[in-house]
């Protein structure tokens, strides 16, 4: 315990005198928390439509009226044809194209149907989808509101109808900020965590303290817990300085206990920093450690669940995901705070990364390589 002592103090006044990594642990939390939810927004809005009404009737313009009012369409342009609506398309000036054609407000009221066209610009694949979603779900809309107003109904309705009723649990007001704030933060805690200590040992090569140190009597894990602790306290003042801007910011407040979440967080915090020490003692130089560290967190990141659903993943993909701890921290994330999940609900995703932290900290003493 004297040896990690002051293996501590030397690890602590490394770190303050260090103001880069003082401000990265203080502002870049900050700063990301209140910019990155803001800016990853799952709703697509400002849509660019293109019209091409060849009908120009009342119906054609309660319809063209009635999507521009949704709030997600902007009418980029009204043509008389649809060779000039596709020149929109081609310059990136609209993203959907609709056409209403001759005798829209006639066939609906005699014919009692009419069909529409509409173009989706495919090349943002998430926005064609989404847009033509909206577009198709504001029509069906359109045509119910028509077929209440033109079809009187009976007292009595011989047709039988089924009534649904939702409710949003967990996230009342379908607010994406709430979803994405616990998974960022926990991004935020997996880079400032796992860069640190990816780049600690390797510095102490460049700079040859190394060398001193391993003709000193400190043993191997003696040596690997000093660098892990100061980190792993450094980790956990970044995830509450998280969770007051998320409170204060949001109104994020945490559903489940606090000792539950933070429980999870001093065992992942293990798997991360053992991760970059790990990487550490393969590497010579920091910018080998940058480079191998950032090839991983954006594979973490990517395939962690935070963007893209892991169930909508292939089968690969998520037997990848398995070995993702960051997976498993954005899922304990939202169950504690959004649901309110207690130990017996997180416990298989506490084992796993458990297993990890023993995995990656045991190799990282046994590939550390002390020279007398």
């Amino acid at each position: 315990m004297r040896t990690i002592k002051f293996l501590l103090q030397k690890e602590f006044r490394q770190i303050f005198r260090n103001r880069a990594i003082v401000s990265m642990i203080v502002f870049m939390p900050v700063m990301q928390l209140i910019v990155m939810p803001m800016a990853a927004d799952y709703e697509v809005k400002n849509i660019n439509l293109s019209v091409v009404d060849h009908d120009h009737s009342t119906y054609s313009r309660s319809l063209i009226n009635k999507i521009t009012a949704s709030g997600y369409f902007r009418l980029a342009g009204y043509n008389p044809s649809f060779k000039d609506a596709f020149h929109l398309i081609e310059s990136d000036k609209a993203d959907l194209i609709l056409e209403i054609p001759h005798g829209f407000e006639k066939n609906l009221i005699r014919e009692n149907e009419q069909k529409l066209f509409v173009a989706v610009n495919a090349i943002n694949g998430t926005k064609a989808n989404l847009g033509g979603a909206y577009l198709g779900n504001i029509i069906r809309n359109y045509n119910m509101d028509l077929r209440l107003e033109l079809i009187q109904p009976s007292r009595l309705n011989p047709m039988p109808s089924i009534d649904i009723s939702s409710t949003n649990w967990f996230n009342p007001l379908m607010n994406y900020k709430v979803f994405m704030v616990p998974g960022i933060l926990a991004i935020l805690v997996t880079m400032v965590g796992g860069f640190l200590t990816a780049l600690n040992i390797v510095k102490e090569k460049e700079v040859g303290t190394i060398e001193q140190i391993n003709v000193t009597p400190i043993k191997k894990h003696h040596f690997i817990l000093g660098k892990l602790i100061p980190f792993w306290v450094l980790g956990n003042i970044v995830f509450t300085v998280g969770l007051c801007v998320s409170y204060i910011i949001y109104g994020i407040i945490p559903l489940g206990h606090l000792i539950v979440l933070y429980s999870f967080v001093w065992v992942y915090l293990l798997v991360v920093m053992g991760f970059g020490l790990l990487i550490s003692t393969f590497c010579d130089t920091q910018q080998q450690a940058m480079f191998i560290m950032f090839f991983f967190m954006m594979v973490f990141i990517l395939m962690g669940g935070l963007f893209t659903s892991i169930e909508s993943m292939p089968g690969w993909a998520q037997v990848v995901t398995r070995f993702n701890p960051v997976s498993y921290l954005i899922a304990v994330m939202r169950m504690v705070i959004l649901k309110g999940s207690g130990f017996s609900d997180i416990l298989p995703h506490l084992a796993s990364v458990g297993v990890f932290a023993i995995i990656l900290n045991g190799w990282a003493i046994l590939n550390y390589k002390k020279t007398s």
